[in-house]
């Protein structure tokens, strides 16, 4: 008897891909999304035949297949895509494709921002030919010890899953690989599957089968229980228990699940820059921000907690001030994570284990247990006198007295003309310690910090990709000059694409965070000023630049609202937000203008000998802090 021989479909490559990301799919808790929202990409020689051609004749045929969305800069695609699929809680993502050589490895940045915040993204980088009959061609890296090396292989430590497609028949396994990783959300990152540009326009008989519908399940892994009892019996002994909540709390939609543990068990719960909004800021038990950029609430409650439940956090050295903020010699761990690399962080006891499902599991197991009266009154009393400090910084009259708006200012006006499910976006400088200490977050997704990589730049394309995901929310990317300046090409996507954006410019001539940091180690500012280089001194330290961002916007097509007092920045805002486009309000700021913060610390290592003074003096704070260091393990 003659075996059937399975269906085929004759495609390129290419024309493969685009066919099989059409259609792939994630569950979660019998909701069913479709994965991929669309492929954004920049074509050159090495994918425009390729890819290009596969994305138009899906743009042509079936134009929901998988949209295409075209970027200025490579590396802003994959911030685009990355704060996607943040917003979406990473259930959907976005394919990123690039022409071989600089426009793959300008990727590169994107890759490794995408993995540190465990965000799922696929990158199609074009690569070298896998024939070599031209070889070497344009944009080739040439290496002695390897003819098979391209300058894709620098994306494999940066990539959760890495595959390069030299044949054909190897394409099936790659995409499945990717998705398998992709949508795990132990494992997911950034995707790499590199693919040559001879091979992208080759064709083959495909199996139909490999492009059928596909559902990949995000299943919530439930905990063990006897690990469950023994959590449960570490914090039945507790008499000053703490929580932190990370990222993970959100990703796993386990925000109502936390605020009933907090609520039946009494114990405060402090954010990271991840986790910030994993409860309302108002909420009695809701501490706020902790660690290196945290307030003192949270921080005078971690020194003393004997133990600490981690959910959902990998424990930055921001969150733990360096390990420096859990003092008590007694500490224990409980940690929560769906990612075991995380849980067993500290020595902890580890509950692998989805969020909602293990605080499920430990609210049950803890029934009758909880703080004493005492230490709740202190922890409400202690974080509404915080957020005092905050209201009163935002409405300082720094601006008024001195003629120049404070950075608290702006952001106090920011917060007030927002709704409560708008969104902040931001990522590098000054800004997201402000942000991280003093924003008042009222909805799990209304805080958006990038701050695993804090990579400059990030703001204005992350931005876009959280309206992409949230068009009914208006998005307040809050960026410094120093940022701006990294990255501003993907306004020019957001005026194309129609995509509403409002773009808070705090103009202060300099790098506001590293020049204090600079300043506390002993550096005095060096090197953080834009400055004219002056004829005498030969230093950077003449003039100020006559440099007009605002007019910088304006010509990429942005709508600009310009201010320079409280009341002008506050009608600037109104403006904006009723503006139906992409817009951005350019405000000048003091550069040296310190807002209220936490004690934390942050280890930067001061130089051991100098002549400087001022490096010398902070060398001494410096082993001051070191000595509270403790390695948890």
């Amino acid at each position: 008897m003659t075996t059937p021989t399975p269906a085929t479909e004759r495609l390129t490559v290419a024309q493969a891909v685009v066919k099989f990301l059409g259609n792939q799919y994630t569950e979660r808790d019998g909701v069913r999304r479709k994965f991929f929202a669309g492929c954004f990409g920049i074509f050159g020689h090495g994918n425009v035949a390729g890819l290009g051609q596969a994305l138009l004749q899906a743009e042509l045929e079936t134009p929901d297949l998988l949209p295409y969305h075209q970027g200025r800069n490579e590396q802003a695609m994959v911030h685009i895509a990355v704060g996607y699929a943040r917003q979406q809680d990473r259930l959907q993502a976005f394919a990123v494709t690039a022409s071989v050589g600089p426009g793959a490895s300008n990727m590169l940045t994107g890759a490794a921002l995408a993995t540190i915040n465990r965000l799922p993204v696929l990158l199609l980088p074009s690569d070298i030919f896998a024939t070599r009959i031209a070889s070497p061609v344009l944009q080739e890296l040439e290496q002695p010890y390897g003819y098979d090396v391209s300058v894709n292989d620098a994306f494999r430590p940066l990539s959760k899953f890495f595959d390069r497609v030299w044949r054909p028949e190897q394409l099936a396994a790659a995409l499945l690989g990717a998705m398998r990783v992709l949508t795990d959300p132990a494992e997911t990152g950034a995707v790499t599957i590199a693919l040559p540009e001879d091979v992208q326009a080759e064709a083959f008989d495909f199996p139909v089968e490999l492009f059928r519908e596909r559902t990949w399940r995000i299943g919530r892994p439930v905990p063990e229980p006897e690990v469950i009892a023994a959590a449960a019996e570490l914090i039945r002994g507790a008499k000053a228990p703490v929580i932190v909540a990370g990222g993970g709390v959100t990703y796993a939609e386990a925000n109502d699940a936390l605020r009933a543990f907090v609520e039946a068990t009494g114990i405060p719960s402090t954010e990271t820059q991840a986790g910030k909004g994993s409860l309302p800021f108002d909420h009695p038990l809701n501490l706020g921000a902790v660690g290196a950029t945290g307030n003192p609430a949270a921080n005078l409650f971690s020194r003393r907690a004997d133990v600490v439940i981690g959910i959902g956090t990998r424990y930055s050295d921001f969150t733990t001030a360096s390990k420096t903020i859990w003092q008590n010699p007694d500490v224990q761990f409980v940690n929560i994570n769906v990612a075991s690399l995380d849980a067993v962080k500290h020595a902890g006891l580890p509950v692998v284990a989805d969020a909602r499902r293990a605080l499920e599991a430990l609210t049950t197991e803890l029934a009758g247990y909880g703080t004493s009266t005492d230490y709740r009154t202190e922890a409400t009393t202690l974080a509404v006198r915080w957020d005092a400090e905050v209201v009163d910084s935002f409405h300082s009259g720094y601006g008024a007295e001195h003629g120049i708006l404070a950075q608290a200012e702006v952001l106090g006006a920011v917060d007030e003309v927002m709704d409560a499910r708008d969104v902040v976006v931001c990522a590098a400088g000054s800004l997201p310690g402000d942000l991280h200490g003093m924003w008042r977050t009222r909805d799990r997704k209304g805080y958006h910090v990038e701050y695993g990589f804090s990579c400059m730049g990030y703001e204005i394309p992350g931005g876009i990709g959280v309206r992409m995901a949230a068009p009914d929310r208006d998005v307040f990317v809050t960026v410094g000059d120093g940022s701006y300046l990294m990255m501003p090409t993907e306004l020019v996507t957001a005026v194309q694409e129609g995509i509403k954006i409002i773009v808070v410019l705090l103009q202060n001539h300099g790098y506001a965070s590293i020049g204090s940091l600079a300043e506390s180690l002993g550096v005095q500012r060096f090197g953080t000023k834009y400055r004219y280089r002056d004829e005498k001194s030969g230093r950077l330290d003449g003039g100020v630049l006559p440099v007009d961002l605002a007019a910088n916007a304006e010509s990429l097509g942005v709508t600009v609202f310009r201010a320079s007092t409280l009341p002008e920045l506050q009608e600037a805002l109104a403006k904006a937000k009723a503006h139906p486009t992409v817009s951005l309000v350019h405000v000048d700021t003091d550069l040296e203008f310190q807002s209220p913060a936490g004690d934390g610390w942050w280890d930067v290592p001061v130089a051991e000998v100098s002549t400087l003074e001022s490096t010398r003096q902070a060398r001494l704070t410096y082993e001051q802090h070191k000595a509270d260091q403790r390695p948890y393990l």
